[in-house]
C-alpha cells in the first residue's frame, strides 16, 4: 500500500536525480517549465523501480532541441511531428514533449496531433489516472505561484487510485476508450503489473466497446499482448481481458477454453489449469534463468497449450472425456493466430512447436523410453528443448501429491539421461556418420530423392543405435540399399 510521506520523499529523489536535474536546470534558464510524467511518477510513489524517463514541457519541438544540444551527448528529432524530442544526457536516454491535447477521428486510433499549453490539459488526454501524474521540476519564477521546488501534479485523482488501488480513466471511460481503443488493452496489462483492480464504470466501458479495437493495427495488439505476458503474474491481466471479453477480439481461443460443465462427464476446468500452468511455467523460468529476461515464447506456450481440446474434445459412454491428437491442431490453430497477430516467425515456430510436443513426454512417465527415444525427444524440440522442460513440468497441476512427485521425478530422470547422452554423443548436433557426398559414392548414384531417402535411414540408425562409426555406417548403408533394390 501506498505510504504518501515515504511517496514525496522518493519523488524528491526523482527530482534531484542528476539527469533530471541537469534539465531542470537548462529549461528553468530558458524560461520554460518541465515535468517528469507518467509511469516514473507512478513507480516512485509506489517505491518501484524506475525506467525511461519521460518528460513534456511548454516549450515547442525546436525550442526543446536548442535546450538540451548544450547539454546532450547525442539528440535526435524523428518523433518532431508528434511533439517528441530525444535525446542522451549524462547517459540516460530520455524524451521530451510538447504539451499535447490530442484529438482521434473515431475510425482510427492515429491521433490528430495538437500542441497544448497547459500541463494539466496534457495529463487528461493521458490512459489512467495514475498514469496521469506529472513531477514538475522546472518553472520559470514569474509562472510558478507556490514556493520553490518539485510539485506534484495531480489534477485527476491519481494518488487516491493508487491509495485504492484502481484504475480509471481520467475522463469518461467511453470517450477515452473512444479517442483510443488500445487503451482497453492496457488496462489488463497495468492490472496486473500494477496488481490493481479496473474500476467498474472503466470495466464496463471495455465490455461495451470492446469490438471498436478492430481499428487498431494487430502489430499494435501484439505488442500489448507481449508487455502484458512480460509482467511477473499475468494472469490477473488476462482474467480481465477474459471476464470482460476483450480477449474475443484478438484471441479467441483462449475464452473458448472455459469448456461447458456436461453433468454426466466431467474433466478438469480447462482455462483455470492453463491460467495455473502459465504462473507455474513463469515461477520454473525464473527458477532454472534467474535474471533472465521474460521468455514470451515460453510464456505463450503455456498460455495457448491446450487450445486444441475445444475442437477435440469428444465425450465417450460412460463419462469420460478425451481430446485426441489436441497438440497437434492446438499447434496449428496457435501458428494461424499468431501469424494474424503478426508475430515473427522465430516466434511463431517456437510456440507452435512447443504445443505440438508438450504432450510427448507423458508417454516416457508410463515406461520407459530407450535412448533411441530420448535422442528423437531431443531432436525433436531442437532449439526450444529447454522451453520444453519448462513447459512440461508446469502443465502438471494435478492435487494428486503422490502422482505428481512420480511425473516430477520421471522428468528429472529423462533430463539426467539427456545430460549423459550429450557428453557421450554431442546430442545436440546429431547427424548421420556419412554425409551426403559420402552416401552418392558409396551407392554410385547421383544427387535426387534417392540420397534423402538414404540419408534419412542413416538418422534413423543414428538416432535407434547412437554411434556405430563410419565402417559400420557404409556396411549397414549398403545392406539396406541391397535390400531395398
Amino acid at each position: 500500500m501506498l505510504n504518501m510521506a515515504e511517496g514525496l520523499t522518493r519523488l524528491g529523489a526523482l527530482a534531484a536525480d542528476p539527469v533530471v536535474a541537469a534539465l531542470a536546470t537548462a529549461f528553468t534558464d530558458a524560461g520554460f517549465e518541465l515535468a517528469v510524467v507518467g509511469g516514473p511518477v507512478r513507480d516512485a510513489l509506489l517505491g518501484r523501480e524506475t525506467h525511461d524517463l519521460d518528460f513534456t514541457t511548454n516549450a515547442q519541438p525546436d525550442e526543446i532541441l536548442a535546450i538540451v544540444k548544450p547539454i546532450a551527448s547525442a539528440h535526435w528529432d524523428i518523433g518532431r511531428a508528434f511533439g517528441t524530442i530525444g535525446a542522451r544526457v549524462r547517459g540516460e536516454q530520455v524524451e521530451i514533449t510538447t504539451y499535447r491535447a490530442d484529438s482521434y477521428d473515431g475510425v482510427t486510433r492515429k491521433p490528430v496531433v495538437e500542441f497544448g499549453d497547459s500541463i494539466d490539459g496534457d495529463l487528461l488526454r493521458r490512459d489512467f489516472t495514475v498514469n496521469a501524474m506529472a513531477l514538475r521540476v522546472a518553472a520559470p519564477a514569474p509562472q510558478s505561484t507556490s514556493a520553490p521546488g518539485p510539485q506534484l501534479i495531480d489534477p485527476t485523482g491519481g494518488v487516491e487510485d493508487l491509495i485504492a488501488g484502481t484504475l480509471r480513466t481520467p475522463i469518461d471511460p467511453a470517450v477515452s476508450f473512444g479517442d483510443d481503443p488500445l487503451r482497453m488493452l492496457r488496462a489488463a496489462r497495468f492490472s496486473a503489473q500494477l496488481d490493481f483492480d479496473v474500476d467498474a464504470a472503466t470495466f464496463a466501458a471495455i465490455e461495451r466497446l470492446r469490438e471498436t479495437l478492430s481499428i487498431v493495427s494487430p502489430e499494435r495488439v501484439q505488442g500489448e499482448l507481449v508487455r502484458l505476458l512480460q509482467t511477473d503474474d499475468p494472469v490477473r491481466g488476462l482474467r480481465v481481458l477474459v471476464d470482460s471479453g476483450l480477449i474475443e477480439e484478438f484471441l479467441p481461443e483462449v475464452s473458448a477454453l472455459r469448456l461447458e460443465v456436461d453433468e454426466h462427464h466431467h474433466h478438469k476446468d480447462v482455462y483455470e489449469h492453463s491460467l495455473t500452468v502459465v504462473r507455474q511455467a513463469i515461477d520454473l523460468e525464473k527458477q532454472r534463468t534467474p535474471g533472465a529476461a521474460p521468455d514470451v515464447p515460453l510464456r505463450l506456450a503455456a498460455l495457448l497449450h491446450d487450445i486444441g481440446k475445444p475442437r477435440t474434445r469428444k465425450l465417450e459412454p460412460g463419462g469420460g472425456v478425451t481430446f485426441h491428437h489436441h497438440d497437434v491442431v492446438g499447434s496449428r490453430m496457435a501458428r494461424k493466430r499468431m501469424q494474424a497477430l503478426r508475430f515473427d516467425g522465430e516466434t511463431t515456430d517456437a510456440v507452435a512447436r512447443l504445443i505440438e510436443l508438450h504432450l510427448r513426454f507423458f508417454g516416457y512417465a508410463e515406461g520407459t523410453w530407450t535412448d533411441s527415444a530420448v535422442r528423437r525427444y531431443v531432436r525433436d524440440a531442437g532449439d526450444v528443448l529447454e522451453r520444453l522442460h519448462i513447459l512440461v513440468r508446469a502443465d502438471v497441476t494435478t492435487r494428486n501429491k503422490r502422482k505428481a512427485a512420480r511425473l516430477a521425478g520421471a522428468y528429472d530422470d529423462i533430463e539426467r539421461r539427456i545430460v549423459e547422452l550429450r557428453e557421450q554423443e554431442e546430442l545436440d548436433s546429431i547427424r548421420p556418420e556419412l554425409d551426403g557426398n559420402q552416401i552418392q559414392q558409396i551407392l554410385g548414384i547421383s544427387p535426387g530423392r534417392e540420397v534423402g531417402e538414404a540419408y534419412r535411414f542413416l538418422l534413423d540408425l543414428r538416432l535407434d543405435e547412437g554411434v556405430i562409426g563410419p565402417d559400420a555406417a557404409e556396411q549397414r548403408l549398403r545392406e539396406w540399399w541391397a535390400a531395398r533394390s
